[in-house]
């Protein structure tokens, strides 16, 4: 790894994202309120690929999908299937830790109403591409998300046409298999757009791809 690998905690790329970080930081100064560092395993076969941090998760907790809805889904599914060790519990202290996987966002930042723009996923991607070139054994990427996958697929120098968009489409990116997924949002799982088994499904495919 190298330190390009993140951001800085005081990261001044995106001046909307900058001015919004620093209105969390004036109202909750206890929070970590900067760009949240991929978690996990540097050694895995497995990268999770979300957008941006949550407000009230990973920019608040410092770790990624940690303390909002969705980490709940995505780290309990990691379990199943053999990425975790530990018991989860919505805290960066809480001693869980990842085995054969990583987690990342193609933007570091939370943006303001979860929704980073162009430009910022633009500024962000240098540490993308320096995450996927820190991994010297991956072979299959989640995405979650359309534009999750689409910035992964602009890290590798790819069109992000490339492939086809919905839940459980593959596309082989290099040497890595890119296998995308409804986000697991609390708008995704109350509406049933996404359920636990379908979520299992992804990631059960993982399993078969990674241990073939």
């Amino acid at each position: 790894m190298t330190a390009q690998v993140e951001p800085p905690k005081d990261c001044l790329l995106c001046p909307r994202i900058v001015s919004y970080r620093r209105d969390n930081q004036r109202q909750n100064p206890e929070w970590y309120n900067g760009p949240a560092p991929s978690f996990g395993d540097w050694n895995a076969r497995l990268l999770v690929a979300g957008l941006a941090p949550g407000r009230q998760g990973a920019n608040r907790t410092g770790r990624p999908f940690t303390g909002d809805h969705a980490g709940w889904l995505l780290y309990e599914t990691l379990g199943k299937f053999g990425f975790t060790v530990g018991q989860y519990a919505a805290r960066a202290d809480d001693g869980v830790t990842l085995n054969d996987c990583m987690i990342t966002n193609a933007v570091r930042c939370a943006p303001p109403g979860n929704k980073p723009e162009t430009s910022e996923e633009l500024a962000c991607r240098p540490f993308l591409i320096n995450t996927l070139a820190a991994l010297p054994r991956l072979k299959v990427i989640v995405t979650l998300g359309d534009i999750s996958r689409r910035n992964v697929l602009k890290a590798m120098g790819m069109k992000a046409s490339n492939g086809l968009p919905g839940h459980g489409s593959e596309t082989q990116a290099g040497p890595y298999l890119l296998l995308n997924s409804y986000h697991c949002s609390r708008l995704n799982t109350n509406t049933g757009r996404l359920t636990p088994a379908m979520f299992d499904a992804i990631f059960q495919r993982v399993r078969d791809i990674i241990d073939w």
